[in-house]
């Protein structure tokens, strides 16, 4: 069964071949990363550590089974109880509640051991599947969103309300 892991340096390897996997799927609904990103992957890496590190950001890579990443987790621009929420999964799991399930697992992490209260996320108007984890995990829509150039929406979920 996949396991929502803490970003670790050993993950690097697991998630760039993740990344360079499904860019082509990633691209159909969002904004790519562009080819600089795959370059400096290691630093990039790096610096998402170092935030870790630092309380600004909380990054989990879902491992398979085998030890590939399955997905992507993260909590970034932590601030004052609340951080923004990002995701992805692989093609080859996608539709199959992995995402949502998740989402679910880190909106419990955020609140019991990164003591957040907010979280916030975005999605562009094209990227249904996106909009659909949001909501079963509890977001709501709260106003209009540009992510990565494209009209979307921004969601948001308060993490102290029962669900």
């Amino acid at each position: 069964m996949p396991e929502l892991q803490r970003l670790r340096a050993d993950h690097a390897p697991a998630l760039l071949a993740f990344e360079l996997a499904n860019r082509a799927y990633f691209a159909a609904s969002v904004s790519d990363r562009g080819d600089k990103f795959f370059e400096q992957f290691t630093d990039g890496i790096s610096a998402m550590l170092a935030e870790q590190d630092a309380g600004v950001g909380a990054f989990y890579v879902l491992v398979g089974e085998d030890g590939s990443a399955l997905g992507r987790f993260n909590l970034y621009r932590i601030s004052d109880g609340t951080a923004e929420l990002g995701y992805r999964v692989a093609e080859q799991v996608a539709g199959h509640g992995v995402a949502t399930a998740n989402v679910q697992q880190l909106c419990r992490l955020a609140a019991d051991q990164h003591g957040l209260r907010t979280l916030r996320a975005e999605t562009n108007h094209d990227n249904v599947a996106s909009q659909k984890v949001l909501q079963k995990a509890g977001f709501v829509p709260v106003g209009p969103a540009n992510p990565g150039g494209r009209p979307g929406t921004r969601y948001q979920r308060d993490l102290t309300a029962s669900s």
